[in-house]
């Protein structure tokens, strides 16, 4: 009689163990849209590497990063071309988008021009149907180009397209992960010389995809790149989404001053 109300509670206690196991967290997706700062780049174009190559490799097994930024498209274009509603149609909740636009919508001799209050409306438009389908919007400032003043100093490239982007984050209570800023900043701490060493500058014949070389100071190359997706990881961090929690254990936690942010 006792070893059976033993091996009945034993039973009781291995069940209720069992049923107390969190269950493993489903999968997601993680949809990057935005221009060619962020996008995955053919092999002709390399060594220039969008942010959201390095970027993909952050994660654990839980989460797919699918990127679908392009080069040379902004909010207007991206709409245009039907590249946002594939995404839209294909969000689950729990899946993230990360918004990035305003190098191409910002200057008005592009095709790809966006006013001011298209832009905003576009950025409300794509963080309103992400929601619509329980996915998690993101929004970003541009990242910074290349670009100091004769003393040295970073200057803004992006003033009222970042800033437009700010007020959106405000009004709809979006997450927001300032790249403008923070890459202007780490841009100033590598300086006027030693900044040139993360964007696409080749000296002629230093690469065969550009055998009379190339000055690029708002394309990134892949160091470049990487530092832009580690800001991103950070403020991913410091904003305490959840997608924080399915980091791959070992990736970098900073790799840039804190006092530069």
């Amino acid at each position: 009689m006792v070893f059976r109300f033993l091996a009945a509670a034993a039973a009781l206690s291995l069940w209720a163990l069992v049923a107390f196991v969190p269950a493993p967290p489903s999968k997601i997706k993680v949809y990057l849209v935005g221009d060619s700062t962020m996008s995955v780049k053919q092999v002709k174009a390399y060594p220039e590497t969008g942010w959201g190559m390095p970027f993909a490799a952050f994660f654990d097994e839980t989460v797919t990063v699918d990127n679908r930024a392009q080069n040379g498209r902004s909010t207007k274009t991206f709409l245009a071309e039907n590249r946002w509603q594939p995404v839209a149609s294909d969000l689950h909740e729990g899946d993230y988008v990360f918004i990035q636009f305003g190098h191409n919508d910002e200057v008005p001799t592009k095709a790809s021009y966006t006013p001011e209050a298209d832009f905003t409306a576009n950025l409300k438009r794509f963080v309103s149907e992400t929601r619509t389908r329980k996915a998690q919007p993101v929004l970003l400032t541009p990242a910074a180009r290349r670009k100091f003043d004769a003393a040295g100093k970073i200057e803004e490239t992006h003033a009222a397209y970042a800033e437009l982007v700010r007020a959106v984050a405000r009004e709809t209570s979006t997450p927001l992960i300032d790249l403008d800023r923070s890459s202007q900043a780490l841009l100033q701490q590598f300086g006027v010389e030693n900044s040139k060493l993360l964007f696409n500058h080749l000296a002629p014949g230093e690469h065969p995809n550009y055998p009379d070389g190339r000055e690029d100071n708002t394309h990134f190359n892949e160091l470049g790149a990487r530092r832009m997706a580690e800001l991103v990881l950070a403020d991913i961090r410091s904003l305490k989404l959840g997608l924080a929690d399915r980091v791959a254990q070992g990736t970098v936690k900073k790799t840039v001053d804190p006092q530069a942010r």
